[in-house]
């Protein structure tokens, strides 16, 4: 689980890698077998038993930086991603960060380029509100109204949503079902954890070698399997 790519050292919520830290990352990946790609061709190849060797990468909130720094990376390494982004705030920033700093986030003909190039276009919402505290309009709006808009901005089938903050309850759940998505992605959903409610890790600018080891022990110690994936 990434988010932004690039400049980190105003970064008080640790979202932010830089192009450089995320082409280390992939290396570790790279010497180790493995590469990475979307979600949705995860999960197709893990249904077909020929998910070995793959890892899924996703990119929360649609920064503008992604299409600029993070883009160039991944295709020199030859791995594909997921990018969730926020339909109701094209071309807008991070207003839900209190704290700042404001960043950019992804136009339309942003996301349009990164779909052209491959990527996974998936929902993180319409506007990045936690699912889990909002009443039953806007969760539909949320989940219901931002596949709607993204399927006709890509042109493309929206497949994938991603909790905003990564909570995650069961009404929140039910609700990204009903709207069609193949599958949801949070951060550590526990018991609700299912094709709906994806757990992820948390990638960022310390993340070295010997830390990437570490998470990706402790991730199967952790991490309840997820039937039918």
């Amino acid at each position: 689980m990434y988010h932004s790519v690039g400049d980190c050292r105003d970064d008080p919520y640790r979202i932010t890698v830089t192009p450089d830290r995320l082409a280390r990352q992939l290396d570790w990946l790279r010497r180790r077998g493995l590469r990475g790609v979307s979600v949705a061709e995860l999960l197709a190849a893990r249904a077909r038993g020929e998910g070995r060797g793959l890892v899924g990468l996703t990119f929360d909130d649609g920064y503008a930086d992604f299409t600029e720094r993070a883009l160039p990376v991944l295709r020199r390494h030859g791995c594909g991603a997921t990018l969730f982004v926020l339909p109701g705030r094209l071309g807008g920033d991070n207003v839900w960060d209190p704290r700042g700093p404001r960043k950019p986030l992804l136009t339309a003909d942003g996301i349009r380029q990164a779909a052209a190039e491959g990527v996974e276009i998936g929902s993180h919402g319409l506007t990045h509100v936690d699912l889990t505290a909002a009443d039953e309009e806007t969760l539909t709006a949320e989940v219901h109204r931002s596949r709607a808009l993204l399927a006709e901005l890509s042109g493309a089938p929206v497949a994938g949503f991603c909790y905003p903050y990564g909570t995650v309850d069961a009404r929140a759940v039910a609700a990204v079902r009903e709207a069609g998505y193949d599958y949801g992605c949070a951060i550590d959903p526990g018991p609700l954890t299912a094709r709906h409610a994806l757990p992820r890790v948390h990638v960022g600018q310390q993340d070295t070698a010997v830390r990437l080891f570490l998470k990706h022990r402790l991730h199967r110690l952790r991490r309840r399997p997820v039937k039918g994936v």
